[in-house]
């Protein structure tokens, strides 16, 4: 196969005009991607109450998650073959499709397979941002800018939820999705118009195999992690088949990528310290993130006994503190350097940890936002830094696959900490939950027994459904008096010894990432401006 490789270009000489606008469009395409992680979920009781399947409902995350995540490191990849704007404006292009079939859909199912269609362009969106923004800049540039664009990936976090509710209760859940053809149209207008593309003579190899056994691969590797302890037993057969296939085509993919001229993930990466420290440091740092935005919400509505919107704004100065540390961190690197940054946000985040695994049954609602405030200063300090170090230690040619590969361990990182910290939860809750309940269930007059032996087969199988009584008003109503004033003693008192655990081993993993940051050496910011990139 003859093609030709395409590298993004942009002179000094085409003024200030342009990167203005170039950042502008990324900056909006930023945001309406990231944006669409959060606002969907505020949409999904209208979606369910229209098409039904409701059984189906966490697959609409589930599908666009497994597709973006797999398809991120290829999208970096074709990006450093095939050129930036050809890759991002296909993505962009496709999620835009994606989105409007969402809103076009008449069933759940076909609304699953568009939220996966759609994914496969949010993955490529994602990464190309930071993969642009290390080419038209330098290395004290693009700290600043990638400050920026953390920053602006906060903020959709922050506004996702109230802008899906506005969007539902003003029209209805379709312009959930149909709001990103506008804003989509606007940025692929302006980031085609700004990005050039510089043709340069090259015979130019795909890695179809590659591509195939890498996403299938990765897929089968996701599937046994979010349905694993949820939907089936870890022991069952389906979970580990999917693991059994998982590792066979990874496997498959690591032999192909060996034989090719052109590996759609280079294996020589693994190589380089630099590349192995870093793609550790964002894997450790996402089993600790996506572990507090998991759990922190659950302590505050079974324990403090909060609203669910009111725990809501118990994560917002996680968010506003990332947004503000994300921007800071972007000048202040450049007088710590970033292994001195790096290690400094790790051990903020150690110390956010650890704050929250000190929360019990006292805490106030103001005390855990001043702790999800320190969480997020240290994660605003660190995730920008993991990109800018590996655009900062590796050629231009190689640009997009390791900006890109930053994004792919850090979303993986986000699914074995839930995957993980879940799995710590359900382990020292049933071994609570057994040791508490047992002698009020022996007391338990005969005829109660069947339910005393439903209640013990439940705990040893799924002990964390049971939480889900602290979390329903309606469901504790119903239950007698005298069963609430043992039963949620023992629930509560769990779940407080149960997530004060689940904060320390999130810690734990953080501190590992802050280990790693000691053997990065100190990594250099290149300075003065790119006149072509």
């Amino acid at each position: 196969m003859q093609t030709q490789e395409w590298a993004t270009t942009i002179t000094a000489e085409e003024g200030m005009e342009k990167r203005g606008l170039l950042i502008f469009g990324l900056l909006v395409a930023m945001l309406f991607s990231a944006l669409d992680n959060t606002i969907v979920g505020t949409a999904m009781p209208r979606i369910v109450g229209e098409l039904g399947g409701l059984g189906m409902m966490t697959w609409l995350t589930t599908a666009y998650m497994l597709s973006s995540t797999a398809v991120v490191p290829i999208a970096g990849k074709l990006a450093d073959l095939l050129g930036r704007k050809s890759v991002y404006v296909a993505g962009l292009l496709l999620f835009m499709f994606g989105s409007a079939l969402c809103g076009l859909a008449q069933s759940m199912e076909q609304l699953i397979i568009f939220r996966a269609l759609q994914g496969i362009g949010g993955g490529v969106m994602m990464p190309m941002a930071m993969v642009v923004i290390g080419d038209i800049f330098t290395g004290a540039e693009r700290a600043r800018w990638q400050g920026v664009f953390g920053a602006v990936f906060a903020l959709s976090s922050i506004i996702g939820p109230q802008v899906g509710g506005w969007i539902v209760d003003a029209w209805n859940w379709r312009w959930v999705f149909y709001i990103n053809l506008p804003t989509g149209l606007l940025a692929t207008f302006l980031i085609a118009t700004a990005l050039k593309n510089k043709r340069l003579e090259r015979r130019v190899q795909i890695d179809y195999r590659g591509m195939f056994t890498l996403i299938a691969g990765v897929v089968s590797l996701l599937l046994a992690l979010s349905l694993g302890g949820k939907e089936y037993p870890w022991q069952s057969w389906q979970i580990l088949s999917l693991f059994g296939l998982a590792a066979l085509l990874l496997s498959a993919f690591i032999l192909v990528e060996t034989r090719v001229s052109e590996p759609v993930f280079p294996l020589h990466l693994f190589q380089n310290r630099v590349f192995i420290l870093l793609s550790g440091i964002g894997f450790l740092m996402s089993i600790g993130m996506f572990g507090a935005i998991m759990f922190v919400p659950l302590f505050m509505q079974g324990i403090i006994g909060i609203s669910p919107s009111e725990s809501g704004t118990v994560m917002m100065p996680m968010m506003l503190a990332m947004m503000a540390a994300s921007i800071i961190g972007g000048r202040l690197v450049q007088f710590l350097g970033l292994r001195k940054q790096m290690l400094l946000g790790m051990l903020t985040m150690v110390g956010g940890f650890w704050l929250l695994s000190t929360m019990d049954m006292s805490t106030s609602k103001q005390l855990a936002m001043v702790y999800m405030g320190v969480l997020g200063v240290g994660i605003g300090l660190v995730m920008p830094l993991t990109t800018l170090a590996l655009q900062e230690s590796f050629s231009k040619q190689e640009l997009g696959i390791v900006t890109s590969s930053s994004q792919f361990f850090r979303q993986i990182g986000g699914t074995f900490g839930m995957t993980i910290l879940g799995a710590v939860m359900n382990y020292r809750s049933s071994h609570l939950l057994t040791e508490k309940m047992k002698p009020f269930l022996i007391q338990l007059p005969a005829q109660a027994q069947s339910w005393a032996r439903q209640l013990q087969e439940q705990i040893s199988h799924n002990a964390q459904a049971l939480y889900s009584t602290l979390l329903n008003p309606a469901a504790m109503q119903k239950m007698p008096l005298a069963l609430q004033r043992v039963l949620v003693p023992i629930l509560k008192t769990s779940l407080v010894d149960t997530l004060q655990h689940v904060f320390r081993y999130g810690m734990v993993f953080v501190i590992l990432g802050a280990v790693l940051t000691l053997f990065l050496g100190e990594i250099q910011l290149t300075q003065g401006r790119k006149s072509q990139v």
